[in-house]
């Protein structure tokens, strides 16, 4: 999926078909290996968890399009905004992990925006044998139970806020972003997934290799 330029109207399509049944998502090898898992997974915002400029290609207001499936924003112009197809399913199963936490950490100017866009949208129900005891919907934002860094500046700032409120150790993050710069995060023992095309389930899984990789897990 090509990105839009930084002043383009228009976001790029967000309905193509998930790569991965989300009824499969439980199936998982990483999910059931017994191996470990990160303690907490930070996600970027823009171009990683949905497909858009959160300050370039929305006009507010914005609101929650009626019985919409997935869960899609409208705005001011009647454009239409949603997660990228695997995103919303891989935050509800991972929020409903024990030892795993989320958070964001996003350089968007628009925070207050961001946070809205999170509040109106709704993950699915968590799937039957899923991981976790949750079942009815819920709002994305509620996902992220490590809080939400959203402000421009450097992403090191970001995780330094972040280790300070969590007190979980750089060593036990794992951040998906899409920006290489960004990869500065791992000077402090981040361990990082850069992405092209947004949050996947297969991207994640490699996140997860990645990260066991770098702890020396087998």
């Amino acid at each position: 999926m090509a990105k839009a330029k930084k002043g383009s109207k228009s976001a790029p399509d967000s309905t193509t078909t998930s790569v991965v049944n989300p009824a499969a998502a439980p199936h998982l090898p990483w999910l059931h290996d017994g191996l470990p898992l990160p303690r907490l997974i930070v996600l970027d915002l823009d171009y990683t968890l949905w497909p858009f400029y959160s300050d370039i290609h929305i006009s507010t207001p914005i609101r929650l399009v009626a019985n919409s499936n997935p869960p899609t924003l409208a705005d001011r112009n009647g454009e239409h905004f949603a997660l990228y197809p695997d995103a919303p399913h891989i935050l509800r199963l991972v929020a409903a992990l024990p030892h795993t936490r989320l958070a964001v950490a996003s350089k968007s100017p628009v925070g207050d925006l961001c946070r809205e866009v999170l509040k109106l949208l709704r993950l699915p129900p968590l799937a039957e044998g899923g991981g976790g005891s949750e079942k009815g919907a819920k709002r994305a934002i509620d996902a992220f139970d490590a809080g939400l860094e959203i402000y421009e500046g450097t992403k090191l700032r970001h995780f330094e806020v972040i280790a300070k409120r969590t007190g979980i150790p750089f060593s036990q993050m794992l951040f998906f972003d899409d920006e290489r710069p960004n990869l500065e995060v791992e000077s402090l023992g981040v361990t990082m997934r850069l992405v092209r095309d947004g949050l996947t389930w297969d991207e994640l899984e490699k996140g997860i290799e990645q990260w066991r990789a770098n702890q020396g897990v087998a």
